[in-house]
């Protein structure tokens, strides 16, 4: 029960729902319970007549429809007193439902690149989806079953112990029984339901992959082999489902032979007591049948209770497991700060810490508020890093960065990221209209800035040739639209955002170079005041920057304006010649 202890603060947060809950339920058992007395009490009725002839059959008939009518009324405000009790735990459990996948939630966002490296999207949405429901269970119908079974035991053993004692001993020896097998079976429950989860998560994680790799694998004819190894770990997830569910099901047999055990020790030794004179009447024996009966349900129901909290806590453990990460990226400035768009590197080095790769190694340049800084070469040089250190995805190894002559670590990281418009390598477009994708960097843009920034990203002509135009509904990832368009949506989403830094992380990869030539002289007049940062593999991309910096391996090789690179031997130089021949061989 440990790793449920982290769901405390829900109880201390909604004491008044959980308060009231217990509230209702301690007061639908008392009226549960006087349905047995009335009928103990019929019982002696009845027996009376048989001894005192005084006694008229019309009394008795009246006595018998008051005791009846009793009984319908304290049943239908049990009855009532039950829903009300569920309204108050069961709801309570729908709102802790909903808090612990919001905290879920804000913890997947603060959590690092590095987090989503090491960890599958299948298993993150099963532990946000699958794991918190089974959390729920057990705040919900777990604890209100518990609550319930606790309160019914003690309610009814203290009535069963003022009518006859040596008959409740008797009736209650199975249940140190009870509470051994219990005890047994919530272990092996507990071991098998950890090992499901896992499981389950593997194939979320699985199809999950499938699914987004789809075109892949047709074009690959890969359908069969993918069917096969999802029928294996499919067949292997039952298998641990099938052990599991076997556990589950001795509970409610093993429930039920011990309260039937115990029904046979009333009748017998009830029997018994009322031969010799110890029980005066036939109706404690019919009372006491029906005390036990009354623990049916909330035996039996043990095993559910006990199967529910058990697998809370897997799942539980699964989710704190996470929980307690501490995120990389921490905002140390909680005050507002303002980005003008200096940026500075200073001796940086950075090394991914999943791959021990160092991308980075001793890097310095400065970009003043207003300049354009192009940034080339090869691949795995280390562009793309430092995209992502001046958004504050990853924090330096080594050396320091600045904006605005401020340590980056040091400025306010909601502040940083929204003074800063990032067009990634690969453009991720969500599954919705093409007009809120590109509102995404500005929800509250009008129309006409939405068609302006389309127009900047020279992509306007291609929506407007959709049927739905601007309304159209893209697939998941963007999955409908060509590459290229993909890039100058999300080219358009940034400058919509009218941010101090612009970052273009190699986003005209796809798009051939006269629509290339036509981006980059919008952006000449939409850059003008902005600090802008152009990773590209193409010169024509680089040439009308303020300065270039060539990377190889980590280090800067050479940097300079177009001009002054041309006129040097290096790296430069022949890949602007290599391209221009290329350009003029088309």
């Amino acid at each position: 029960m440990k790793e449920l202890r982290y769901l405390n603060k829900y109880f201390v947060k909604y004491k008044f729902s959980f308060l009231l809950g217990i509230f209702f339920t301690i007061i639908a058992q008392i009226f549960s319970l006087f349905t047995p007395k009335l009928i103990s009490k019929s019982f002696k009725i009845i027996e009376s007549f048989s001894k005192d002839n005084t006694l008229t059959k019309s009394v008795i008939q009246q006595e018998l429809i008051s005791n009846i009518l009793l009984i319908i009324a304290t049943t239908i405000i049990a009855g009532f007193l039950s829903f009300l009790m569920r309204q108050t735990l069961i709801v309570m459990s729908r709102h802790v439902e909903f808090d612990l996948k919001n905290e879920v939630f804000r913890q997947y966002e603060n959590l690092s690149q590095n987090f989503y490296k090491q960890n599958r999207t299948g298993d993150l949405m099963n532990r946000i989806s699958e794991d918190v429901s089974k959390v729920r269970m057990y705040v919900g119908p777990a604890v209100m079953y518990s609550i319930n079974t606790f309160i019914r035991f003690a309610i009814v053993i203290v009535y069963m112990f003022n009518v006859s004692p040596r008959l409740t001993l008797y009736t209650l020896l199975p249940l140190p029984l009870l509470s051994y097998a219990i005890f047994k079976l919530s272990s092996e429950i507990n071991k098998r339901s950890t090992i499901f989860q896992q499981y389950l998560s593997k194939v979320s994680s699985f199809t999950q992959e499938i699914f987004s790799g789809i075109r892949v694998i047709k074009a690959y004819s890969l359908e069969e082999q993918h069917q096969n190894n999802l029928e294996e770990l499919a067949e292997e997830s039952k298998t641990k489902s099938m052990s599991l569910s076997k556990i589950q099901a001795l509970f409610g047999p093993l429930m039920i032979a011990l309260i039937g055990t115990s029904n046979l020790v009333v009748i017998y030794f009830g029997g018994l007591m009322y031969i010799d004179g110890t029980i005066k009447s036939i109706g404690t024996i019919a009372e006491f049948i029906l005390y036990v009966n009354m623990l049916t349900w909330p035996v039996a129901s043990l095993g559910w209770v006990s199967s529910m909290i058990q697998e809370a806590e897997a799942s539980q453990k699964r989710i704190n497991e996470f929980m307690k990460i501490e995120p990389e990226i921490k905002n140390n400035n909680l005050e507002k700060s303002v980005i003008e768009g200096e940026i500075s590197f200073e001796n940086v080095s950075y090394t991914y810490e999943d791959t021990n790769i160092t991308a980075l190694n001793d890097v310095t340049f400065t970009v003043h508020k207003g300049e354009t800084l192009a940034i080339l070469g090869k691949t795995g040089s280390g562009k793309s890093t430092i995209v992502s250190l001046i958004s504050r995805l990853y924090d330096v190894t080594d050396g320091k960065i600045t904006i605005d002559g401020n340590e980056i670590s040091k400025i306010n990281v909601f502040d940083l990221r929204n003074s800063i418009g990032i067009v990634p390598q690969d453009a991720f477009l969500f599954s919705d209209s093409i007009k809120n994708n590109i509102k995404f960097g500005k929800e509250d843009a009008t129309d006409e800035e939405v068609i302006s920034a389309a127009k900047s990203a020279e992509v306007h002509g291609n929506i407007i040739g959709f049927n739905k135009k601007y309304d159209t509904i893209l697939g998941e990832r963007g999955i409908t639209l060509s590459g290229g368009q993909k890039q100058r949506i999300s080219i358009a989403r940034s400058i919509i955002k009218n941010p101090k830094i612009l970052l273009f992380d190699d986003c005209l990869s796809a798009i051939d170079t006269e629509t290339e030539e036509a981006i980059l002289n919008n952006l000449q007049e939409i850059c003008k005041e902005k600090t802008t940062i152009i990773v590209s593999h193409r010169v024509s991309s680089a040439k009308n920057a303020d300065r270039i910096i060539i990377l190889d391996e980590g280090k800067i090789i050479e940097q300079g304006s177009h001009n002054q690179l041309i006129n040097e031997d290096g790296y430069y130089a022949a890949l602007y010649l290599k391209q221009l021949s290329e350009k003029e061989l088309q």
